[in-house]
């Protein structure tokens, strides 16, 4: 890994700079380091449905995805009334935030280095997870993979999604970018990589 060579700035901003783009210009033929495809954004997104019934379990995740990501979570409301489901338009019903800039690359350094590891049987990240236009998008089942949740006081365990949002513009550009900062994908049919 790099170290930070300027205080507070973020190892895998140092390493984006330093190694991923001289790396992907390369690959890719490039002419400008303008051109190299970067995360403009992390999204992350909870979805409490039991929240309908007591709101406690919203808040437990709001305050979950608060201490994963160091941000403020915001709750969401239904858009529409299901009725099938006793939901009401406005009744919230899940929690998310967006990251950018350093906390950014700070979130995705604990994502791969600290709580990616602690996930039990973990084989890899499936590469059917890009959309197309380079964004990926993964899973998370257990919210106590991070060491920021406080096990004792979890109400339920519960998953949430990351999506991480590139400047690439194809899956292909999107993959070379996230596997330089050290996603650890499952190896695809048919490719040596």
């Amino acid at each position: 890994m790099v170290t930070s060579k300027k205080d507070g700035v973020p190892r895998l901003l140092i390493r984006y700079r330093e190694e991923i783009v001289p790396h992907l210009m390369k690959r890719f033929g490039y002419k400008n380091g303008m051109q190299v495809p970067k995360i403009e954004k992390i999204s992350l997104n909870m979805g409490v449905g039991e929240a309908t019934q007591d709101t406690k379990f919203l808040e437990a995740s709001v305050n979950e995805l608060t201490a994963v990501s160091g941000q403020k979570a915001v709750v969401t409301k239904a858009k529409r009334s299901i009725s099938n489901f006793k939901l009401r338009e406005g009744t919230p019903i899940g929690c998310r935030l967006t990251l950018r800039r350093w906390r950014m690359y700070e979130f995705l350094d604990r994502l791969l280095n600290v709580a990616v590891p602690r996930v039990r049987d973990f084989r890899g990240l499936d590469y059917n997870g890009f959309d197309g236009r380079g964004n990926y998008t993964l899973g998370i089942r257990e919210q106590i993979i991070f060491p920021e949740i406080n096990y004792d006081k979890v109400v339920k365990i519960r998953g949430f999604n990351v999506s991480i949002v590139t400047s690439a513009s194809t899956d292909e550009e999107g993959y070379e970018l996230l596997k330089e900062f050290g996603m650890p994908f499952r190896r695809r049919e048919g490719s040596s990589g």
